[in-house]
């Protein structure tokens, strides 16, 4: 299978990372092009066979696959430079959440699908979600299950519920990573521990956690069962965190929902001027 990545921001590099880590894809079948052609250069200083491309329209073309990974504002312009390159065997998969996979669907001949990586990719962990466009067959969808499945745990997700699952498999890992920081920076004010030691009994918790939850042991409510004994300190704590935590996390995904809302509708009216300036 040949594989082409457009676009190699944060999320684009994490995917032909985990592409190639996990031997999924070798590097002689990965074609990747960027805006700024040096990041594209850099990859191929680690990745020496991959083959960089100096249009979207020669990556398309060299590609089974091909994983739109630009920034949401610039998605109209690199569809537009697709579109007359496609054909209808390739796959085209966006990783940008606000646009639906009719709506991509509508914009090109191609198959098309929608995935939303993690970060946790990288490590080979962590779900990674997808939506398949009309076009794409059965055995399409058990090909790209397979695909992902070689460093992630693929989940298919309805239009509806496509935020919020990318709020915690997406965004989740910066959430958390920040609540663990302000865990870590409290000890440090409180006590005489240092931030070197607090970072690593932080970090060795949370690793041993998900081991716990990943082997069964526990569930989360379990969990919290088991560590918090009646009358013990660590109930005084849990009080402290039912006081001060409230609505927080409501707010966080209204917060959310609100800035996705608001890109998807700047995202349509660029797919609309581009129409009207043809």
């Amino acid at each position: 299978m040949r594989v082409g990545i457009i676009g190699l921001g944060s999320m684009g590099t994490i995917l032909l990372e985990s592409f190639l880590d996990s031997g999924v894809i070798k590097e002689k079948d990965i074609t990747v092009i960027n805006r700024t052609k040096e990041k594209a250069l850099k990859a191929k200083e680690a990745y020496p066979a991959i083959h960089v491309a100096d249009t979207i329209a020669e990556a398309v073309k060299r590609s089974d696959y091909f994983f739109v990974c630009v920034k949401p504002l610039q998605f109209a312009c690199v569809i537009d430079e697709i579109a007359p390159v496609c054909t209808q065997k390739q796959l085209c998969i966006s990783i940008t959440s606000p646009i639906s996979v009719e709506l991509l669907e509508s914009k090109v001949d191609c198959k098309v699908a929608r995935i939303i990586p993690t970060i946790l990719n990288r490590a080979s962990a962590g779900s990674t979600l997808i939506s398949y466009g009309k076009r794409c067959t059965t055995e399409d969808q058990k090909q790209m299950h397979a695909f992902m499945s070689h460093f992630s745990e693929p989940l298919e997700i309805e239009e509806n519920i496509t935020r919020v699952s990318s709020d915690i498999v997406s965004c989740g890992p910066a959430f958390f990573s920040y609540l663990l920081q302000q865990f870590i920076d409290g000890a440090v004010r409180q006590t005489e521990i240092s931030k070197e030691d607090a970072t690593t009994l932080a970090t060795n918790m949370i690793i041993g956690m998900g081991r716990l939850l990943e082997q069964g042991h526990y569930t989360l409510p379990t969990l919290q069962e088991r560590v918090c004994v009646p009358g013990g300190i660590t109930g005084e704590g849990i009080k402290v965190l039912e006081q001060e935590v409230g609505h927080m996390f409501d707010h966080l995904f209204q917060q959310t929902h609100a800035k996705y809302y608001h890109e998807q509708k700047k995202i349509l009216e660029a797919f609309t001027n581009q129409a009207t300036n043809k």
